[in-house]
This record gives structure tokens, sequence and C-alpha cells, in this order.
């Protein structure tokens, strides 16, 4: 699953959302009939996570978390208890609940962000104020890039 780009939107007064048709699109493809909603740990922004990546996220969590660690049951019991499951209706639409619209400092214009296979939902003027500048993200670009990855096909091709 891939979604990619940014589609500004709107919520109406009860808290629903459209999801964009080109998000919906690729859910549809994937056989996708349910979303989980979290805020995102870093940023002010919502997560939406087709049910499957969510799932797979879940497991990947629980695989590194000690079930008899004081820390690793608060940690995975604090990811797990703050989501919502959502389900589109017959018109796309999805409710963000009022606590999520203030985890997020949403308020009515939207932004949707797919980050290949999650989405974000950011309030406009919170995805603006943290995006990088254009020659932060050229240099943070250029030093990721050009730092060796060992997972880098590229690199292993050469090597």
């Amino acid at each position: 699953m891939r979604f990619l780009g940014n589609i500004e939107a709107k919520i109406d007064a009860k808290g629903r959302a459209f999801l964009p048709a080109t998000f919906r699109k690729v859910l549809q493809a994937g056989s996708e009939e349910r979303l989980v909603m979290r805020k995102d740990v870093f940023q002010p922004c919502l997560v939406l996570y087709p049910e499957s990546v969510w799932n797979a996220q879940m497991d990947e969590l629980r695989c590194r978390l000690n079930r008899w660690n004081r820390q690793h049951q608060q940690v995975f019991r604090q990811f797990v208890s703050e989501v919502e499951l959502l389900t589109l209706d017959g018109n796309g639409r999805f409710l963000i609940p009022k606590r999520y619209q203030r985890m997020a400092d949403i308020e009515q214009d939207i932004k949707f962000v797919g980050m290949g296979d999650t989405i974000e939902i950011w309030s406009n003027a919170q995805s603006e104020a943290t995006k990088m500048t254009a020659e932060d993200f050229g240099n943070a670009l250029e030093t990721l890039m050009t730092t060796d990855n060992p997972g880098d096909i590229h690199n292993e091709q050469e090597a």
C-alpha cells in the first residue's frame, strides 16, 4: 500500500471528514475496510493506519517488549489504548472525535498527508509550522542518502 501526496480538506460541524478519493482507492485495492486512528507519537497530528498495517506494527512492538517489564507494559498499554477504530460510511466519511481534534489542534481546515503505508491528518496551521526550510530539507536528505546504509541495495551492489 502506498499513500502519496497531500490533500487539503475540511471537517464538518460534527467532526466528520471525507477520506480523499485517491486514498480510498488505495484502501480498496488492498481490500482494507477499517482504519485505526491514533495521535502521532512525535508530531501534533493524527495517523490513520489500514488495519493490516496497524496489526503488523502491533506485532512488531509486542515482539520488542517484555510482558514482565513494568515500563514495557506501560508503553504498550499507552500505545494501544489511545486508538479509535474507524469504518468509512457509504460516502467515504469518518468521524474525528473531539478529543482527537484537541490532541492535533484541529479546527476545520485539515490536510491529509500520504506517508507510504499510513495517512497523517494535520491541522493546516500545524502542517506548515513543522516543515523544514528547503535548505534544511536538502541538507538532511543529502546526509541521509550519502551515509552508508547497510540495507541499501545500491551499497550492496557496489561492495
